[in-house]
């Protein structure tokens, strides 16, 4: 009679919310049998095999009376409970990101079936005190009865597994910070503000709220009304609870994913943690959200919204995330052996019970010590770090396609700011979404802004303002919902698409061969990131943007991939967002301004390298104006007046291509290494191609190819980040990074009659050669004749001229350099190193003569045999 009344109770309790044995589909090895799942916390196991258990009584045989009794129940408390609720005060929540918390100012403290749960797992109370046992008892009073148990902790309250301090326990505690938000209310403003949950609708036959798929409720308040027409079964739903006299709400409660009588008889699919739906993805991800086939995360959080973004993403794709957990680190998180990262899905990243200190339930997201993770402050990072390091520490195998990125930013000399003690606050700034306005480049205050998907951060946070909140952090990059394994972020594989096979790698097209033209089309790991695109009132070099234009959100089946496009469609535009004064104060004062500081950070590139102590806004310097594309001459380059014929400004390739093509350049042989060689003045470039990772001296591509170290500025055995040496470089420098895309042997040897650099003259054929063959030694520097930190310029060719010194350096243009000071090489930052190029008379490429260069009347500033008198013979002795 006992048992019979159990498991009606049971099963009522599992209908009542809605969930049954659906047969025919994946429901059906699910069942509602409280008797064989650790909720069982009787004398006795009914779960077949082995007992898992840990808390069970010593010698009590009834189920159901550690939660219900039929009589005395605590009074105002369902179903029945037969125990105290707690009375602590919780820390809940909370993260800027949360639209929830934007619209109530503050989540409530935890309510409804909430309570219930948190009557044991918050470890306030011990778990074998009930009101009534065997008839006696007290009505509402907890602890007149208590029930021997074994495997509890202190006090007989909850144990505290792997340490209550790590996200590998289900104590949870009185602070939930580092738990999924509870008691939060689920309506059309929620989803609207938010845009990547399920919009909600109302219900007009009972004015509640719910979302609908497919003609089946899927989360409504709760209810006994029957899904998907008259005679058809329910389907389990996720349920939201009134609270109080709301009548058009419902909230979010532990009881919404759990139920806490049911379990999972299918072993392969391992722990499901008493989910009402799929605890992981047993299908390949759709545009459509699956019932069956989807993880539960997904019934509620809809990354697919409209893009199919996470139902291609390299972390979800089962094309793609193929790899496996490793068994120690399945064991480790509960995951059946063999598990996929796309069937891990959402826990690849992400806990609803985390690591205390974890951002956004990130997964391991803290800097605390040990396996699992104890404590500490939040390091998005060590998220990414689970699975991108090598393969001695990685939580999957095999790690040959999964770019080891903790390397460079671990043990690189130069690196990007990603933990908080390299960054300038000590912490971790980062943290996106909130209600903030940028004026007119974004607002987040708005009801439907929906920054939170885009992962959009304000320009304090970036920096402006502050430096000391300057930082750098995976997702500053990379939006991990939306990356695709694609070489174009447009998920074009060949002549496939989004629906077609992946690429080997989600980095951009680069390699060393003849046939395609390069170009600075963002790829598949910049997919739906967030940037911007600066725009310009002048042409001028001297001139800061006008202003950007913020590029967010998933292109989803879009071809566009014009920069005006609405969402990122280059690299520079991430970039841009950072390095430049969108993401810093910059007033435009040189040689040093307001702008960051070079050595502001742990392992970030020391101040006074090439004398730069001040970095530079690359938005100013890499505009590159249609009208100075090609031969053109234009007078608002910004040079000085006396200097505009036949001059314009140039720019290495990043943000458009310069039109000098080789025609352009006087009919030129070619003088760049593979593929900067093919389709020379049409290409475009990365930023990457310079910097990263160090590479090979006559090559950009890193060290083992596209499954050897990572595309991307993480870290560098170089200053600035740079693939190659750059500081104090001179020609006889290995791996200069200069001629790692320009071929040395059109710079340095023997004279030679070959046109193959611009700078040449019939008389003297390639003056590069010339120059170094006079010298009688290979120790040019590239920074004698070309700006220090060549990203664009005011002059063509990047050229340097001491004759026209202006405001790059804090003098009024047009401005010359003494000879006493230039003899021994001028060096002003942040562009001007160690130069001595004077320019008379700029020249069409291939038409320069010895009198375009020089000081004053003489053409002999740059010879050997000088006349000092005349501030002649630099190349005697130079720097």
């Amino acid at each position: 009679m006992n048992k019979a009344i159990l498991r009606i109770l049971g099963t009522g309790a599992v209908v009542a919310v809605g969930l049954a044995a659906f047969v025919g589909d994946s429901w059906s090895a699910r069942e509602s049998n409280v008797r064989a799942t650790k909720h069982n916390l009787s004398k006795d196991w009914y779960g077949g095999g082995a007992d898992p258990r840990t808390v069970k009584a010593t010698s009590e045989t009834q189920v159901c009376v550690f939660c219900h009794t039929p009589h005395a129940a605590t009074p105002a408390v369902t179903p029945l409970w037969n125990k105290q609720v707690s009375g602590a005060t919780y820390t809940t929540y909370t993260s800027s990101s949360l639209d929830a918390q934007a619209i109530a100012g503050t989540l409530a403290q935890p309510g409804g079936s909430s309570k219930l749960c948190l009557s044991c797992h918050d470890g306030t109370l011990a778990i074998g005190n009930v009101n009534v046992l065997n008839g006696a008892g007290s009505t509402g009073t907890q602890g007149t009865q208590s029930i021997a148990l074994s495997g509890t902790g202190g006090g007989g309250t909850m144990a505290p597994g792997s340490g209550t301090t790590t996200g590998f326990t289900r104590f949870l505690g009185t602070d939930l910070s580092n738990d999924h938000p509870i008691s939060v209310t689920y309506n059309k403003l929620l989803s609207d503000r938010d845009g990547e949950i399920r919009d909600a609708t109302l219900n007009a036959t009972d004015g509640t709220w719910e979302w609908v798929n497919a003609g089946t409720r899927i989360i409504g308040v709760r209810s006994h009304r029957t899904q998907g027409g008259s005679g058809q079964p329910q389907k389990p739903v996720l349920p939201l609870e009134k609270t109080g006299s709301d009548t058009d709400a419902g909230q979010v409660q532990c009881a919404s994913c759990h139920d806490p009588h049911i379990r999972e008889t299918d072993t392969t699919k391992g722990n499901q943690k008493f989910l009402r739906l799929n605890r992981f993805q047993e299908s390949a991800p759709a545009n459509a959200y699956s019932q069956d086939g989807d993880i539960i995360c997904l019934a509620c959080h809809n990354k697919n919204r409209g893009s199919g973004a996470w139902a291609y993403s390299a972390h979800a794709n089962p094309l793609v995330a193929t790899q496996t957990y490793t068994s120690a680190a399945a064991t480790q998180r509960e995951f059946p052996a063999n598990m996929q990262v796309w069937k891990a899905a959402c826990l690849n990243c992400h806990d609803t019970h985390s690591v205390p200190g974890s951002r956004r339930l990130l997964r391991e997201g803290t800097d605390g010590v040990g396996t699992p993770k104890s404590g500490g402050s939040s390091a998005i990072e060590e998220t990414c770090y689970q699975c991108h390091t090598n393969s001695a520490a990685s939580a999957i195998t095999p790690t040959t396609t999964v770019p080891d990125i903790k390397t460079d930013f671990t043990t690189s000399t130069v690196r990007m700011p990603i933990s908080s003690t390299n960054q300038p606050a000590g912490t971790e700034v980062h943290d996106i979404g909130g209600s903030f306005n940028d004026a007119t480049f974004v607002d987040c205050t708005g009801t439907t802004n929906k920054c939170g998907k885009d992962f959009l951060e304000s320009r304090a946070k970036l920096g402006a303002g502050n430096l000391s909140n300057r930082h750098a952090e995976c997702t500053d990059c990379h939006n991990p919902h939306r990356v695709v394994k694609f070489r174009d972020f447009r998920g074009l594989a060949g002549s496939g698409n989004l629906n077609g096979t992946p690429d080997a790698a989600g980095t951009h097209t680069h390699t060393e061969t003849t046939g395609y033209t390069h170009t600075n089309i963002a790829s598949g790991v910049l997919r739906g990131t967030w940037g911007v695109e600066p725009t310009y009132g002048s042409a001028s070099f001297h001139s800061l943007p006008s202003g950007y234009v913020v590029k967010r959100g998933d292109p989803g089946s879009a071809t566009d991939t014009s920069a005006a496009a609405t969402y990122v469609t280059r690299e520079y535009q991430v970039c841009l967002k950072c390095h430049s004064d969108y993401g810093y104060s910059d007033n435009n004062t040189y040689p040093t301004g307001n702008r960051p500081n070079l050595g502001s950070f742990t392992g970030g590139t020391p101040s006074g390298r090439n004398g730069l102590t001040q970095y530079t806004n690359q938005a100013k310097e890499f505009q590159a104006p249609a009208a100075h594309k090609g031969a053109s001459t234009q007078t608002d380059s910004g040079a000085g007046a006396s200097y505009t014929t036949n001059n314009q400004r140039s720019w290495h390739p990043v943000m458009d291509n310069t039109g000098r093509t080789l025609a352009v350049r006087g009919g030129m042989s070619n003088s760049w290494r593979l593929p900067w060689s093919n389709a020379v003045g049409t290409q475009t470039m990365y930023c990457s191609d310079c910097h990263g990772s160090s590479t090979a001296a006559t090559s950009v591509i890193p060290a083992g190819g596209e499954n050897g170290s990572p595309w991307g500025p993480h870290g560098s055995a170089n200053d600035f980040l740079l693939k190659g040496a750059w500081t104090d470089a001179t020609s006889e420098t290995a791996n200069l990074l200069c001629f790692k895309c320009h071929d040395s042997t059109a710079y340095i040897g023997g004279e030679t009659n070959t046109q193959n650099t611009g700078f040449w003259q019939s008389s003297k054929g390639n003056l590069h050669r010339y120059h170094d063959a006079r010298i009688g030694r290979s120790y040019f520097r590239c920074t004698w004749c070309h700006i220090a930190v060549p990203h664009g310029w005011k002059n063509k060719a990047l050229l340097v001229n001491l004759s026209d010194v202006g405001p790059e350096a804090g003098l009024t243009a047009g401005t010359a350099i003494a000879d006493s000071v230039a003899i021994n090489g001028y060096s002003k930052e942040p562009y001007y190193y160690k130069a001595v190029n004077k320019i008379k008379t700029f020249k069409t490429s291939g038409s320069w003569a010895i009198g375009d260069c020089g000081n004053g009347d003489s053409d002999k500033w740059m010879r050997s045999n000088p006349d000092a008198s005349r501030g002649e013979g630099i190349c005697k002795n130079p720097p």
